[in-house]
């Protein structure tokens, strides 16, 4: 009977285990935390984006595109479905095609996962920290790498994985965070803690406009957060590794342009002269964006706007529709959902995730240099990928 050793105990790890257990081989799962599937129970703010059903190579970033074509095409939507279906497992398919699980809790993936991989006989080896893989080869026909990266290195991520690749000649691409919070070369962000908006972010490199958009800013007293500045960190991240000037500009009211908003104001302060500049701002944005922006300008909080000029009224609009930042760094790998970066793709099969430079060696999920975009499409990526990898070893 063939033996696999698959070290980590993640999303693709745990799948590949449950594929390779159904074809009768016997399967060991290494996992160096107490429990299982540790970012799954925290992916989603607790309610997992499991997949995405819109899926193609165009939603992942890596330095060889054509890699990831295969496995997608290999496990699509409908397959994993059924897959889910047959453990159990019922998902919430959205109208902008995320997808969820129908308990709406993360730890229902988990937990199923994990359960009918016992069930099939799977031996899960947790507080199993593997520090190297030549020694396997002496007790396993295969050996499956599926550690992730070193992404929420307080779950356990780490590069133990691109280490591994490392000892049998593999090259690494350069890691870097990614979904993940920016910290600003300001002290103004710091006033605004924890004040939202629905707007827009364009990302900056070398001062030209790079990536544009849309959705909650966050803004903390390290920098900024929200979906928005997640679906430009990867971009951002990658150039700050390039020793890139990264800034982004913050449209805080995108349904205004500016020759709207600024004719609003002159409007309001025709109808409205004794409303002072505070109120003016607050009637639009928080409270505490609008003193700091009031700040900023040097602007009195108490002074009416009978002395509003066009001028003046044009100055604000650009300060709200074009706040410019400084980005000095990211939020690192410790608060970042995934990362970039890892074991060379051209070094791996793409037909069968098996290392090009050691027969029956496997690298699968997020080991790889593949990081998908926010809304699922790294799980899918992990799925994807330990379908292509059990199906080789199981041929």
């Amino acid at each position: 009977m063939k033996k696999i050793a698959i070290i980590g105990a993640g999303a693709s790890g745990i799948l590949c285990s449950i594929l390779c257990a159904k074809k009768g081989y016997a399967v060991d799962i290494f996992e160096q935390n107490t429990k299982c599937a540790k970012k799954i129970l925290v992916s989603g703010n607790g309610r997992c984006n499991i997949t995405n059903t819109s899926v193609s190579h165009n939603n992942y970033f890596c330095d060889n595109f054509s890699f990831v074509k295969h496995a997608l095409e290999l496990f699509p939507f409908t397959d994993f479905q059924k897959f889910c279906s047959s453990i159990g497992l019922e998902l919430d398919v959205k109208n902008d095609g995320k997808v969820y699980p129908l308990s709406n809790e993360a730890k229902s993936v988990a937990t199923l996962l994990e359960n009918h991989a016992r069930a099939l006989g799977v031996h899960f080896h947790t507080d199993t920290k593997i520090t190297e893989i030549t020694s396997l080869f002496e007790k396993y026909d295969v050996v499956v790498v599926a550690t992730g990266s070193e992404a929420a290195s307080h779950l356990g991520g780490n590069t133990d994985g691109q280490k591994f690749a490392s000892e049998f000649g593999h090259t690494i691409v350069p890691s870097y965070p990614s979904l993940v919070q920016l910290e600003l070369n300001s002290t103004v962000h710091e006033k605004m803690s924890g004040a939202k908006v629905d707007g827009e972010v364009t990302l900056l490199i070398n001062s030209k406009a790079d990536v544009k958009t849309s959705g909650d800013i966050l803004f903390t007293d390290y920098g900024v957060s929200g979906f928005a500045i997640l679906d430009i960190s990867q971009k951002a991240s990658q150039s700050l590794l390039n020793f890139q000037a990264v800034d982004i500009s913050l449209n805080l009211l995108p349904k205004y342009t500016s020759q709207s908003l600024s004719a609003y104001m002159m409007k309001l302060s025709q109808i409205n002269q004794m409303l002072c500049f505070l109120d003016l701002l607050h009637g639009l944005l928080p409270l505490k964006i609008a003193k700091t922006l009031l700040d900023t300008l040097d602007l009195s909080y108490t002074a009416t706007i009978s002395t509003l000029n066009t001028k003046l009224a044009k100055k604000i609009a650009n300060q709200i529709l074009n706040w410019r930042f400084e980005v000095k760094d990211t939020h690192g790998f410790r608060h970042a959902e995934v990362a970039g970066g890892g074991v060379n793709t051209l070094e791996i099969h793409p037909l069968t995730m098996e290392s090009l430079k050691q027969k029956n060696l496997y690298f699968i999920g997020e080991v790889l240099d593949v990081l998908g975009a926010r809304g699922g499409f790294n799980f899918t990526w992990a799925w994807a990928s330990a379908f292509t990898c059990a199906k080789d070893i199981c041929k």
